[in-house]
Formats: C-alpha cells, structure tokens, sequence
C-alpha cells in the first residue's frame, strides 16, 4: 500500500536524504540528520515509520505511536498533509496540533484515537496538563527543524515532552544546522544514532543566481516595489527580519498598487492559511514573512527571494534562498544591504565561500553602504525595550547530561 501511494504520488528517484536515512531509520537506529528544507526529509523520517507501523498494526482504539515534534504551524500541517498522502491506502490515523486555533477540535480527534500526532510544543504540553495526551505508547520520535526549535525557545518545553515518553523508542532528530545545543540535545535524546548529511547549501547556492544590491535604509522599500514592477517575478517571497517590518513592506506595497500579503507569528491561522494558498495557486505574486513563519512554506516555484534585510546569522541566509532553487533547482536570489549591514553580509559571504556579485543598475545604488562592507553596525541606544517575549524566555541553559548514559532494548 506504501509503494502504491508513493507511485501514485509520482515519486522516483530518492533524494540524497532519503537514500542515505531510509535504509537505516528501517532497522531501527537513532538518527542524527543535518538536512535542510526541500531535502525531502519528510519522506526520509515519515516513510520508515508508517512501513513499520503497518507491519505491527494496532488492534483496538489507536494510540500515539509516533510523535513529531516542529517548530511552526505551517511545518506541522506540511508533514501531516504529506503523512495523509503516504499513508493514504494505510489504516492509520494521522492529526496536526498547534496553538492559535480553539483546543476543542483537536481534543475531539484524540478521544477517537490516533497513531501520528504531529505537534508543536507549546499546545502538545497544554493538552497534556489538560489530561487529553497520553504519550506512553510512543515507539517513535521526531524532532525537526530541531535548530528552529531551540532558537524560539523550545528547549525546555522539548525536555518535559522527553521524560515523558518511553526511552525504549526510535528517535530520530533533524536539524538545518548544528551548534553544540543540538548537539547536547542529540546526546540527551538519542541512543547510539548514526549520522546522516547531506549539504545542499553548495550545490543550492551553485544553482541559484544571487546578485547583491547596496542601498540606504531609507530608500529600501522603494528599490523593492522598483523591483517588483521592473522584473514583475511570477511569486516573490521578501523576507523582512521583523513582524513589523512586515507588515510595513506590506503596507508600503499596496501604497505602489502592488498587492502583498504577510506571514508571521502575530497572523491567525487562517490569514495565514489564506496567504499560503494564493502565494501556492498563484493567484498572489507577493508573499512576505519572518524567516520562523517562512520555515513551513511549502511552495516549488518560488521564482524571486528578496533578503529586504541582512539576517544577523549566515546560516539564515542560505535557508532563505533556499526557498528558490528547492533541491537543487535554479531561482533568483536579490539581497539589499544598507549602510549598517556590512558585518552582516561579511558573514554571509564567508559562509557561503563567495562573493555575491553586486548589481549597482539600479536608481537607489548607495556608495556610501558599499562602502561600509564588514563594518560593525553601529549600537542602538536601548529606548525601555521589552524583554524577548515568551518564547524566548520560555527557553534557558539545557539541563547537562540529562538522560545520558542509558541503555535500552532494541527491537
């Protein structure tokens, strides 16, 4: 039935991810994947679980036996509509849980059962304190986008969900980058994991045609809607570094008649929902969004990326032009540095192992940014700023060595 689901979808050839992951996730190791989006590592995670869930099926009312912990909302009802295509001839009932969208629907489906749950951390744990999750029949566990996770300030919310699950159990922990919190995490989490890597950083940056463009601060939004009615891209994805600046490019577009729409944390579910869909079906040619909000875009034909500001770490950069050229395919990334920027695209370049090549045909060219190239930006005073809000203050130093060292029965 998996085999006739996945030739049915049209799929092939395996990726990189997949071929490496599959054979190992299939006989029952831990895993470590250093893998980005549009790797397919959905496929690579999800299909060894719903082979082996379908070879030991269930009998009576389902219970969670796999669990798939992601950052965003977007990721979570990506990888649940992806698990309901794989699984589509499987009797085995998958569901996404995420915050933001009234609990009752979501307790509603597991009173009748589950065998998937894919979930994000915070509204996992608020139902678990309500008594509607019951984890002790977990055999599989999923962390993706694990970096995602422990930059929004999961970290401890991801170790209560760990104590409570049974240790004899298949976990498998995938992440874009690896600091050394995921890799004290991998420690804490995972039992003897093989490592899987694949690098699309070189080959997607090789197939993307990037150009950098040195512009004050002031003039970006204009040099933006200069762009867009310029080169008129068939679906453009700007990313700002702010919800704020969103909702300022948005606002600044539709001044220019160029009708935009935002992605970000502070959007309800169905305004973003509705965003996704349009940028999808084509209907909207310009989508804007924080990179957290960005992570679970699923869209392949994304023809412009416009970095409207520099992300302050490198590695942000190469995910966000990753959004064109998905698996290796070509797309155009536009990048605008301004005056305060230069640290920023040092960075970037280092990391990337070359330099973008600048496009100074354009009417808002600054010299004076250019010129700032590797400079430190200057210190903004502090104005009674807020604290990072609650994500962030929901996370704090892992616990060392918590679970380490243990040792369990393999299948």
């Amino acid at each position: 039935p998996l085999l006739k689901a996945l030739d049915e979808i049209g799929y092939v050839t395996p990726t990189p991810i997949q071929e490496q992951a599959i054979p190992l996730l299939i006989e029952g190791n831990d895993m470590l994947g250093c893998a980005q989006t549009g790797t397919g590592k959905t496929a690579a995670f999800s299909l060894p679980i719903l082979d082996a869930m379908a070879e030991d099926p269930w009998s009576g009312k389902p219970q969670i036996r796999a669990l798939m912990l992601c950052p965003t909302r977007e990721l979570a009802s990506q990888i649940r509509d992806n698990i309901e295509e794989y699984a589509r001839h499987l009797d085995i009932r998958s569901m996404v849980m995420f915050g933001g969208v009234s609990q009752r629907p979501q307790v509603k489906l597991l009173r009748q059962g589950v065998d998937i749950l894919i979930a994000t951390p915070g509204r996992l744990l608020d139902l678990i304190g309500q008594g509607h999750v019951d984890l002790s029949y977990v055999q599989f566990l999923v962390l993706d986008e694990a970096d995602r996770m422990l930059d929004m300030g999961f970290i401890r919310d991801i170790r209560k969900i760990l104590a409570l699950i049974p240790e004899d159990r298949q976990s498998l922990l995938f992440s874009a980058t690896m600091p050394s919190s995921i890799v004290e995490l991998s420690r804490d989490m995972l039992y003897e994991p093989v490592r899987v890597e694949v690098s699309p950083e070189s080959s997607t940056v090789e197939a993307i045609e990037q150009s950098l463009m040195f512009v004050m601060k002031k003039d970006k939004r204009d040099l933006l809607t200069h762009l867009i009615r310029d080169e008129n891209p068939e679906k453009v994805l700007v990313f700002s570094r702010t919800k704020h600046g969103c909702n300022r490019i948005v606002k600044q577009l539709a001044q220019d008649e160029i009708e935009a729409l935002a992605i970000h944390g502070n959007k309800s579910q169905g305004a973003r929902e509705k965003a996704l869909g349009r940028f999808r079906d084509g209907s909207l040619q310009v989508l804007v969004a924080t990179d957290v909000a960005s992570r679970g875009i699923d869209v392949s034909d994304i023809s412009h990326v416009i970095n409207l500001d520099l992300p302050n770490e490198s590695e942000v950069y190469v995910h966000r032009i990753g959004r064109t050229g998905r698996a290796g395919q070509g797309g155009i990334a536009i990048a605008f540095c301004d005056e305060n920027e230069g640290e920023y695209l040092r960075g970037i370049e280092k990391t990337i192992r070359q330099e973008i090549p600048v496009d100074e045909d354009h009417p808002f060219h600054s010299e004076k940014a250019k010129s700032r190239k590797g400079e430190k930006a200057p210190k903004k005073q502090q104005r009674g700023r807020r604290s990072g809000g609650r994500r962030q203050n929901r996370g704090g130093q892992p616990r060392k060595n918590r679970g380490q060292g243990r040792r369990r029965n393999r299948r």
